[in-house]
């Protein structure tokens, strides 16, 4: 059972919700630890002071801000402490924005929120509302001795928060010149067409289960056999290249035939042939049922002559 790592109170307008903080995640990672290959000695890291092969004990280590090369303003707990965001038990709306305004650029991580004991009816009172509204939360709250922007937001009628980025933490993609070239290429209207068609072809409804780490799958695989003593043979992957300026539109024609070859169904000839033999059969029945209908019908007429 999922355990909640915060608590506190949805607060907007007049209106307190009490809530739970649970981890929307549950972090899949292998881990791996440092050895010395020779004898699988685990490695230790010691803290020692630059210049001397004297360890420090974690008592006399203090932060510091360098200024200038070497130059440094040490802080103190104590100093650090007295800055620090008040800690509250509020998560603070502070507007409700439609979710397209936002630039997932600013997405962090997720939580969901539950209600707290009690507060069932006043939170689904806020999750019914914001579905109709369609609108996203936009809030502040303390967490982890650290002050946090957050949408909140209605899934599946369970609230859901997202902690954010701030403006300043996020690069403008102006400041990124390899992306933003001067002068772009031009590009050819044919070729636009076909990698919009390569885009259409490729379309399908999400379905995260479709997708998994396969990376993650392959290195358990690979722990695995060398576990069971198995000989194990690397070979090295290149790079994938960039595909030149001449040979684009064939790339795009080849990778759009291979799309619709992938999505066309298999010929069953096997089935359809059997379908055709079970038919004759029944076509020969048929005929000859008409034919002891009309041999019925002559000596009903011959009778009555």
């Amino acid at each position: 059972m999922a355990r909640a790592i915060w608590s506190g109170s949805i607060s907007f307008g007049l209106l307190n919700v009490p809530v739970k903080l649970y981890s929307a995640v549950a972090r899949r990672n292998i881990a791996l630890r440092e050895i010395r290959g020779s004898d699988s000695a685990r490695i230790k890291h010691r803290r020692v002071a630059e210049g001397t092969d004297e360890e420090v004990p974690y008592d006399e280590i203090v932060k510091a801000y360098e200024i200038t090369p070497g130059n440094y303003v040490p802080l103190s707990k104590d100093e650090m402490s007295a800055l620090a965001p008040e800690k509250t038990r509020a998560i603070d709306v502070q507007d409700f924005v439609d979710l397209d305004e936002i630039d997932p650029i600013y997405f962090d991580s997720p939580y969901y929120l539950g209600p707290a004991d009690g507060a069932e009816k006043a939170y689904s009172l806020l999750a019914a509302a914001m579905k109709a509204s369609g609108k996203v939360a936009i809030a502040r709250f303390v967490f982890r001795n650290k002050e946090h922007l957050a949408a909140i937001r209605t899934s599946g009628g369970v609230l859901t928060l997202t902690t954010m980025r701030f403006a300043d933490e996020v690069v403008p993609a102006s400041e990124l010149e390899e992306v933003l070239p001067d002068k772009a290429p031009k590009v050819a209207k044919r070729e636009q067409e076909m990698a919009e068609q390569l885009i259409e072809s490729l379309s399908t409804d999400f379905n995260p289960t479709e997708y998994r780490d396969e990376y993650r799958e392959e290195l358990l695989g690979l722990i695995e056999r060398k576990a069971e003593g198995k000989e194990i043979v690397s070979s090295e992957s290149e790079a994938p290249q960039a595909t030149k300026a001449p040979d684009l539109m064939a790339a795009l024609e080849e990778s759009i035939a291979a799309v619709k070859d992938r999505k066309r169904p298999a010929k069953k000839a096997a089935p359809k042939a059997a379908k055709k033999a079970e038919a004759a059969p029944k076509k020969s029945k048929a005929t000859k049922s008409k034919a002891k209908s009309k041999s019925s019908s002559r000596t009903k007429a011959k009778s009555s002559k």
